[in-house]
């Protein structure tokens, strides 16, 4: 294997691991709640982008079988954190170690809200690829602005739609469909807004990633 080829296996797997290292974070510690202008949202709000970033570029320099890759690994890191996470809380602890309650009001996001981490995700991050690369190809590899934006506004959208629903919809009274949409809007705004920001940075990964071709 010659040392072009390590160089682009290297950036590769960087950002594999940069990917995957942004899913956990996002489902780890994002579950803190901040106030950002007054809009509750998650500290993750500030990561998430990074997930759909990585994927644009990957699937811009590497086609669609490799950003597919990504999603499909990522998926299945989730869903064994999300079952180890859910067995080492109801694991019994032994008498001398009194943080039960701390460790699992760190670790212990509710069931439903780390089913709809997951689902929201695995789906979410599924449409931004293929939006992306659909616009890709009816774009004729023009404009990666365009489907860079499109692709992740869209999914970030889709994202928060399926994660308040499923994690807040009838929860109690007051979360009707109508409550639920008016936290998703503001929510998703920002994550708009974050998408836009992005921009440059993509076209900055992109040229990164191709320079060892």
């Amino acid at each position: 294997m010659d040392s072009q080829t390590t160089g682009m296996n290297r950036k590769e797997l960087f950002l594999f691991a940069l990917y995957i290292t942004g899913m956990i974070v996002v489902n780890t510690v994002g579950s803190k709640i901040i106030s950002l202008f007054g809009v509750r949202v998650s500290v993750g709000i500030f990561f998430m982008p990074v997930l759909f970033l990585v994927t644009d570029i990957v699937g811009e320099v590497k086609g669609h079988e490799h950003a597919t890759l990504f999603v499909r690994y990522s998926i299945i890191m989730l869903v064994i954190l999300f079952a180890i996470t859910g067995l080492f809380i109801r694991i019994a602890p032994h008498p001398s170690w009194n943080l039960q309650e701390q460790y699992q009001q760190v670790f212990g996001m509710s069931m439903r809200m780390s089913l709809a981490s997951l689902v929201s995700f695995a789906v979410s991050q599924t449409v931004d690829v293929n939006i992306f690369l659909l616009f890709k190809k009816l774009t004729k590899d023009r404009m990666l602005w365009l489907r860079n934006n499109l692709s992740t506004i869209t999914s970030q959208f889709i994202d928060t739609v399926i994660f308040m629903f499923i994690a807040f919809y009838h929860m109690t009274p007051t979360f009707t469909a109508a409550y639920v949409f008016s936290l998703i809007i503001p929510y998703w705004l920002f994550k708009v807004l974050f998408a836009l920001i992005d921009t440059p940075f993509c076209y900055l990964g992109v040229q990164w990633l191709k320079k060892e071709r």
